[in-house]
């Protein structure tokens, strides 16, 4: 009996999983649906007059770094260079470092300070509140009326003021976010997958929420805000570690526009080495379920949005908790293949893994067209798509109980520090990357897990063999997959 109520047990558990991410999927599709009308629409917006010089505003560009001496010089040099008037133009260095990238950091500056351009090197005496503290401290001496904002590891191209500031004449926008582009993202199968997720990110989710007006987030860089905007939203805060998401959600709760520019595309680099991408996707996996906690109660009760706009809005602070379902369905398959072959009066039950088949095409057609807006269509390209999302979806799995952690510290409250992604300059420094000072050679506690992990989805392999039941071997050989990558790239990135 006892064996019977656990068994009714795993199977809830697991069946709510699956249907969770079925309806997560749908609201993917739905974006896709809107982005594809979005794509026969012509967007109006008022903008800037540049040729008349009363028409251009004075722009502060804040560049938060922290120990960025691969990359500092590029990023300065690449800023410098931006066409924007000298005269209404201020670019302010937040150095929050404390290594001897301080010093190279300051002679850069004094060299661009010479040719007449308004560039400040601020310091502080701590990291207070991390990157939000140091933005909010820049923020007190900053004199334009917009705010740039470019992370270390951005390559903007020279003209990129002049495609995103005169979107600003609306006086309702308070947001302009760009697409970030990827300057590494042939150099192996990690920058590969990373590049093909984000890529989804900032074609069909931004557009398809941006199209239909309902909310979306500044990305941390790449973007512009309006002054006024940040101080009506409340000011940058520290309590989350996606204080971008935070402060996005803020200010669209007090009717600013954002806007979405598909087609200005930023380059940036991506992390190279499994130890950065696992810090960086832990930050935002629980910056986002820190941000669900903190602003889904604030969504549900604006009277100022509409139904569907809070529907996706809470979807959209959901999204790093859709790792929480997977992995939750992913332990579960295991003895759900006993409890299958032990009771078959509940083997209707297991028809529920159809719907994670229908998520599987869903997510399969969404990515298609993110994939094609970026590489290009035709028949081999669609063959080079299939080969990599399926890549992708298998080793996505294998991040999925680091991510869950992530979530389930950020849902229950647990603080840690803001972990800086190191940046690498891969194109100018060729091999002596792997010289790089800030990789982290410290084997994540998560990987001994996800070591077990791999013995564990092998366990479920033969199980599916030794009960003649192979439904879901593709899943189980998957997941194998996946965390099997992830464990040996934890060892080999150290």
């Amino acid at each position: 009996m006892t064996y019977l109520i656990l068994s009714y047990i795993i199977l809830f558990f697991y069946s709510l999983s699956i249907v969770l991410i079925f309806f997560y999927s749908l609201a993917q599709f739905n974006l896709l649906l809107n982005y594809l009308k979005s794509k026969k629409q012509v967007q109006k917006r008022e903008k800037f007059d540049f040729k008349n010089a009363s028409e251009i505003p004075f722009v502060t560009i804040q560049l938060p770094v922290f120990n960025e001496k691969y990359v500092i010089e590029r990023l300065l040099q690449t800023i410098s260079k931006l066409e924007y008037p000298q005269e209404k133009l201020q670019i302010q260095v937040l150095d929050d470092s404390i290594d001897d990238s301080v010093i190279e950091t300051k002679q850069i500056i004094d060299s661009i300070a010479k040719n007449g351009i308004d560039i400040q090197h601020i310091r502080r005496e701590n990291r207070v509140g991390f990157k939000a503290g140091a933005l909010k401290e820049g923020l007190k001496t900053a004199k334009g009326e917009f705010i740039v904002i470019f992370d270390a590891d951005f390559v903007p191209k020279t003209d990129w003021l002049l495609q995103t500031i005169p979107y600003f004449k609306d006086e309702k926008v308070g947001v302009v976010q760009t697409r970030w582009g990827h300057i590494n993202r042939n150099f192996s199968l990690l920058t590969k997958i990373q590049a093909f997720a984000l890529d989804a990110h900032f074609t069909l989710e931004q557009v398809g929420r941006n199209s239909k007006e309902h909310f979306i987030n500044f990305n941390g860089t790449a973007g512009v805000w309006r002054k006024s905007c940040i101080i009506d939203a409340g000011n940058w805060e520290s309590d989350t570690l996606t204080e971008d998401l935070d402060l996005s959600y803020r200010a669209q709760l007090k009717d600013w526009q954002f806007v979405y520019l598909e087609d200005i595309e930023t380059p940036a680099e991506l992390p190279v080495v499994l130890s950065a991408a696992r810090s960086q996707q832990f930050r935002w996996n629980k910056g986002g379920a820190e941000n669900f906690k903190k602003m889904s109660k604030r969504v549900i009760e604006a009277h100022n949005i509409k139904t569907k706009t809070k529907l996706h809005g809470l979807l959209h602070l959901l999204n790093s908790s859709m790792f929480l379902c997977i992995f939750a369905m992913a332990i579960l398959s295991v003895p759900a293949l006993y409890i299958k072959n032990e009771f078959p009066h509940l083997k209707i039950l297991f028809n529920i893994v159809a719907f994670f088949v229908v998520t599987s095409i869903i997510f399969f057609i969404c990515y298609w067209f993110t994939y094609k807006k970026i590489n290009g269509g035709g028949i081999s390209s669609f063959f080079r798509y299939i080969r990599m999302f399926f890549t992708f979806y298998t080793i996505a799995m294998g991040f999925s109980f680091q991510n869950t952690i992530a979530v389930l510290e950020g849902l229950i409250g647990k603080k840690s520090e803001f972990v800086r992604t190191p940046k690498f300059n891969i194109e100018s420094l060729k091999e002596k990357w792997k010289e790089n000072v800030y990789i982290s050679h410290k084997i994540s506690k998560n990987t001994i897990v996800e070591g077990l992990l791999v013995l564990y989805f092998l366990f479920g392999i033969y199980s599916g063999y030794m009960l003649n039941d192979f439904g879901l071997l593709p899943f189980h050989l998957m997941l194998l997959i996946g965390y099997g990558y992830v464990f040996v790239k934890s060892f080999k990135s150290t």
